[in-house]
């Protein structure tokens, strides 16, 4: 029964996936908010270690936010709907 709450939870999360420019040297990340609002810290974690290593960059999951170092919107886009998280409900800024 959890596992179809899960399922449920990921196509009606809203997923916001932007660029920000941060820090001191105006570092370029990719910041997806709203995927922690359902889920537990373990996949959380679980789905930014993947990003990262799908990805090649480094990141880091701290405040609700996944951050990961570069513009990586569209690729990251493509790797939530993978996931199985439905692709109307993830908006790329």
């Amino acid at each position: 029964m959890s596992e179809i709450l899960r399922e449920l939870d990921r196509e009606t999360t809203r997923i916001i996936i932007s660029k920000q420019i941060r820090g001191k040297y105006k570092k370029i990340s990719t910041v997806v908010i709203g995927i922690a609002n359902k889920l537990k810290d373990s996949e959380i974690t679980t789905i930014t270690s993947e990003l990262k290593s799908k990805i090649g960059t480094g990141g880091t999951y701290k405040e609700g936010q996944i951050i990961l170092q570069g513009d990586h919107r569209e690729i990251v886009k493509q790797l939530l709907i993978k996931k199985g998280f439905n692709e109307d409900s993830i908006e790329v800024l």
